[in-house]
């Protein structure tokens, strides 16, 4: 269950209106001289904290609680764009037809013409994460001494990752060492914490094996029939389809269906779809007073004996339970 890490997003975003997405650089100066002034929107609420690390380098904190946030920013081939996904889920549909998904612990490596005006979209719900823009050609006369000293040559890097596809890192010990400490940092240090992990990157992204970098990527097509899936599902609780059903009404044989949801949603369809309708038979237990047995059969169970099992393997407590509970937490 992901409650906590989206709850955390809520937190984070307590003070920013539905419907806004707010961009600002808290370390003073504006942090626009690589990929210049940044636009964006969301349905939702999202926050964009932007730092300018080095000449050439820019880096950004990102948290999102909406289905999906447009930004539009300079198409720079010279321009590395990387992102980490620190928790939740977050995909794109890039130049070219491509659909790249991360999750959390994931780092997308691609130039900035694959996502200059493209959606950023989070399957969850939510995503927390931080990006750094490399402009590759000013680092070849503006590169830090640490980088000089270690022979980084950004010519080679812009022929690796900007030239090809986008590409890719599953999450491992390598970037949660990474990227750990800048979540880690009191406010007042993550401008020098950025000034270390961009370099620390840029050296790790110089040394990689190609194979290193293979996760795969999806043609946008069929993410999005995806993600119709994923709104019939749960627009219709009640209903249980077969994978063979659903492959008839969209089109898509089972195997790629299968494959393309786990990528998109971070899990097979039935432990995704279970997870779901514990969470909002929990949003209901909460917030109404329907009886278990109606709260059972709302979200598609036939017996409020297999609800409750599922409702305690994925939440850990009873319906009961946790119905008592959070009426406690009201009235105290």
């Amino acid at each position: 269950m992901k409650g906590g890490e989206a709850a955390r997003a809520d937190r984070l975003l307590q003070d920013v209106p539905e419907g806004t997405l707010a961009v600002s650089c808290p370390a003073g100066a504006p942090a626009e001289a690589v990929r210049g002034p940044l636009r964006g929107e969301t349905p939702g609420r999202g926050r964009v904290e932007r730092y300018a690390v080095f000449p050439a380098v820019e880096a950004a904190y990102h948290v999102f609680r909406a289905p999906w946030a447009a930004f539009h920013h300079a198409a720079l081939e010279h321009v590395l764009e990387l992102f980490y996904c620190r928790s939740g889920r977050v995909g794109w549909n890039l130049r070219g037809g491509a659909a790249l998904y991360l999750g959390a612990g994931d780092l997308a490596v691609q130039s900035a013409v694959c996502c200059a005006d493209s959606t950023m979209r989070f399957p969850l719900g939510f995503c927390e994460g931080v990006s750094f823009s490399v402009d590759l050609r000013r680092l070849e006369t503006q590169c830090p001494e640490i980088l000089r000293e270690a022979g980084f040559a950004p010519e080679a890097l812009r022929r690796t990752f900007c030239e090809g596809k986008p590409a890719a890192i599953s999450a491992g010990a390598a970037l949660e060492g990474l990227f750990a400490p800048l979540y880690d940092a009191p406010p007042a240090l993550r401008l020098p914490y950025l000034r270390l992990k961009a370099q620390e990157l840029l050296l790790y992204l110089s040394a990689l094996r190609p194979e290193e970098r293979e996760m795969p990527a999806y043609v946008a097509r069929q993410t999005e029939q995806i993600r119709a899936l994923h709104t019939l599902l749960t627009e219709h609780l009640d209903r249980r389809y077969t994978i063979e059903e659903l492959s008839r009404r969209f089109l898509i044989n089972t195997s790629t269906l299968k494959e393309v949801f786990k990528a998109v949603y971070g899990l097979p369809i039935a432990t995704y779809m279970k997870e779901y309708r514990v969470r909002r038979a929990m949003e209901m237990l909460r917030e109404t007073d329907e009886s278990i047995a109606a709260v059972a059969a709302a979200v598609g169970y036939e017996t409020q004996s297999k609800f409750t099992k599922a409702f305690k393997d994925t939440a850990g407590v009873l319906p009961s339970v946790y119905r008592r509970t959070c009426r406690d937490r009201r009235e105290t």
